[in-house]
């Protein structure tokens, strides 16, 4: 008979995080009658669900979608051995990658159960299990399950902060968002640099919503997108009969966005005849429009972008020195793509989950095939090109998950960086023992002293990697 108060203790321990008295739900993939019911009995501060095969619990991932699994790895057909039980856990992952799940393995199971860990179980105890040890894990798992999603919650939100309307986790990405954060009090002219894609206009928006200016109005302009005989009459606008068609005063987009953030896309795209115009109008404040005589103060706020090399083009002669550096009072350049850690994919699963609901669809998730094609792609077109590729892949899709041929991309002929944190850990560890070793001279105390720990600490490590 077990101790009461191990129930009692586990018990709490599964109801220590539970959310406005509601139970969290537990998946049990377990074929033992008796081990499901010590596990239900231990459990009863969650909801239990319990799973015999392969089957039965993906039919459970599918429906109820749990945060935390503990599983035996010994499932039917093959309950003495680990192949069905690996083979059920990667199906799992695929299908819910961010659920927790925690391997129940025998001492003879140990290398399974490591196996388990780099296939991207989050942990392992051994059976028979410790009811106190297993109900913290659990606990833990469930505590860091909400906190994931909390997180990914709050990236992406569209809240007041900058960060917030823009989809990275990247820290390059992020300090350039902190960046604008710090200008956006200002009326100081920003430029904006980086390849087509990249989110330049998002970041102007952003810039305009965190600004003083945000209840006035943002007005963009693209001045490649437009003819040049055009170009002038769309920035500073025109007086009635000023030209043949000209049948009514129409103001301009700088006058239109009095008050506001006015943004000029692809600023180097200028024509030189209209540089020296746009240069009058950020040294005086003012703008005449075509036909007209009035000289008109327009009080707007300038951000530019551009993907070109403008001080190359200045010494090509296609754009004014004093034109730049009226504009670039404040640069900030955003990284492409293909140099954000991890992005692409935070992306990919962005724009999946909102075009899934916009197109009425179930949620479907990547392969992990899709997932390598996407990581190892290069993305030329940036952000849009990523948008443009989910968006016709949930379109496509006619199963329940995402194939690297759904997305056009081919799969990749490697396999995915590795992430295993033990691995790395282990790396990185014997990394700086080899760095203190060579430092020190084979002083083991002094090398101790450089790594900030015990003597014991370091002849444990020395011989953990096989070093005299």
């Amino acid at each position: 008979m077990s101790d009461p108060s191990v129930k009692s203790t586990v018990k709490s321990a599964g109801n220590h995080m539970q959310l406005n008295q509601e139970k969290k739900r537990l998946l049990v993939i377990e074929d033992d009658l008796g081990l499901q019911k010590q596990l239900r009995w231990n459990f009863d501060g969650y909801e239990v669900s319990v799973a015999t095969d392969r089957e039965s619990a993906l039919a459970q991932v599918r429906r109820h979608e749990p945060s935390v699994i503990t599983m035996d790895l010994g499932l039917p057909p093959d309950p003495d051995g680990s192949t069905e039980g690996l083979a059920t856990l990667q199906q799992i992952l695929a299908l819910a990658p961010d659920t927790k799940l925690i391997v129940l393995a025998g001492n003879q199971d140990h290398s399974n159960a490591l196996k388990a860990i780099e296939m991207g179980a989050y942990d392992f105890h051994q059976k028979p299990f410790d009811p106190v040890m297993l109900g913290l894990i659990v606990e833990r798992a469930f505590y860091l399950h909400a906190l994931q999603q909390e997180n990914r919650n709050l990236t992406l939100s569209q809240g007041d902060s900058p960060v917030s309307g823009v989809i990275t986790r990247d820290p390059v990405m992020i300090k350039a968002c902190r960046d604008l954060e710090k200008v956006a009090p200002s009326d100081a002219t920003v430029m904006l640099l980086g390849n087509s894609g990249t989110g330049k206009e998002v970041m102007a928006r952003v810039l305009h919503e965190s600004s003083v200016r945000k209840e006035k109005r943002f007005i963009a302009i693209n001045c490649a997108a437009i003819p040049e005989n055009l170009l002038e009459s769309e920035l500073f606008g025109f007086e009635k009969g000023a030209f043949t068609g000209a049948s009514k005063q129409t103001l301009g987009k700088i006058e239109l966005a009095n008050g506001g953030t006015f943004f000029l896309d692809e600023v180097g795209d200028l024509p030189m005849s209209l540089q020296a115009k746009l240069l009058r109008f950020l040294q005086e404040r003012i703008i005449e429009r075509i036909g007209g005589r009035e000289e008109i103060p327009v009080d707007v706020r300038i951000v530019c972008a551009t993907h070109q090399n403008l001080k190359e083009l200045i010494e090509e002669g296609g754009f004014r020195e004093d034109l730049y550096y009226r504009l670039s009072e404040i640069v900030i350049t955003i990284p492409p793509l293909r140099d954000r850690i991890g992005d692409a994919i935070l992306l990919a699963h962005y724009f999946k989950n909102k075009f899934c609901d916009k197109e009425k669809k179930s949620s479907l998730n990547f392969s992990h095939e899709a997932l390598a094609a996407i990581e190892s792609h290069v993305w030329p077109g940036n952000v849009r090109e990523v948008e443009n590729c989910i968006k016709r892949a949930v379109i496509m899709t006619d199963g329940s998950s995402i194939a690297a041929e759904d997305l056009g991309l081919h799969p990749s002929d490697t396999d995915m960086e590795p992430l295993n944190l033990r691995e790395v850990r282990e790396k990185e560890e014997y990394k700086a023992l080899i760095k203190a070793l060579a430092r020190a001279d084979g002083n083991v105390a002094q090398v101790a002293k450089l790594l900030g720990v015990s003597r014991p600490t370091i002849y444990d490590l020395m011989g953990r990697y096989g070093l005299k």
